[in-house]
């Protein structure tokens, strides 16, 4: 079942797309090949079910060496799009080698996505793989939020991901192409991706923003709590190790009878 189970998830992906419509708004990628400019796309995790349903031919797409990402690539193959296996956050994760794989596709006039926030979060925050990618490529970044017309959106998940339901419409909403300044510390242009992603989704989803903004309000308020907690509980620990044991019958305050 194991083995069966990434094939399953492949062919309900295909029945989306077959009965999915796509409408592109303000599309910048036609101005972009005809002038030559390579691009990379910066979508939320939130949004890379949808995506994937309007993805174009030959997109290259980092995927995680997990579990998920293994069930993740009978899809990309049946959407035509090439995987990249590799992540960050540390060690044995391969996102120093996946990233190399990318510039080179990337540099070869190919399209490239990642989700920005992704693998882990917190939603939103953008890691400094896009910006690496957009530097070493001289590429544009295209943010872009994909909003399904029908969805199931996980509310227990993380990032709030959306599952497209089918004879959903996608839209997709790309920003105005995104270019480092001169000599921008990569943190910057984090953050003005970041900024661009949040502006796009307040603008055009704009109850889902609000409340994946309440569910990372709430996130970090019992994240807060939990803190104080074990802070509390670490100062009292350290408080009964400082005092002296309660002396009792027998020591030297006890009370001589007889």
């Amino acid at each position: 079942m194991k083995r069966l189970m990434p094939w399953l998830v492949a062919a309900a992906v295909l029945v989306l797309r077959w009965t999915s419509r796509v409408r592109a708004h303000d599309d910048p990628r036609p101005r972009l090949r005809a002038a030559g400019i390579p691009y990379v796309y910066a979508i939320l995790h939130a949004h890379h079910l949808t995506a994937l349903l309007a993805a174009e031919k030959d997109l290259v797409v980092m995927v995680s060496r997990s579990r998920d990402g293994d069930i993740a690539l009978p899809s990309l193959a049946v959407c035509r799009c090439t995987a990249v296996r590799g992540s960050g956050g540390g060690r044995g994760k391969g996102g120093g080698p996946a990233m190399t794989r990318m510039i080179k596709e990337v540099q070869a006039g190919r399209p490239a996505v990642l989700t920005v926030d992704g693998p882990v979060g917190p939603r939103g925050r953008v890691y400094p793989g896009i910006a690496l990618l957009a530097e070493k490529t001289a590429a544009v970044v295209v943010p872009v939020i994909a909003i399904p017309s029908r969805r199931n959106v996980l509310r227990r998940t993380w990032d709030r991901l959306q599952v497209p339901l089918p004879t959903a419409r996608i839209d997709l909403y790309p920003g105005e192409p995104i270019t480092p300044g001169d000599d921008e510390p990569l943190e910057s242009f984090c953050q003005r991706i970041g900024q661009r992603l949040a502006d796009l989704e307040r603008r055009y989803d704009p109850e889902e923003s609000a409340a994946a903004h309440d569910a990372a309000a709430a996130r970090q308020s019992s994240a807060a709590r939990q803190s104080a907690t074990a802070r509390r509980r670490a100062k009292a620990d350290r408080s009964r190790r400082r005092s002296p044991p309660p002396r009792g019958l027998g020591e030297e305050n006890s009370i001589r009878v007889g």
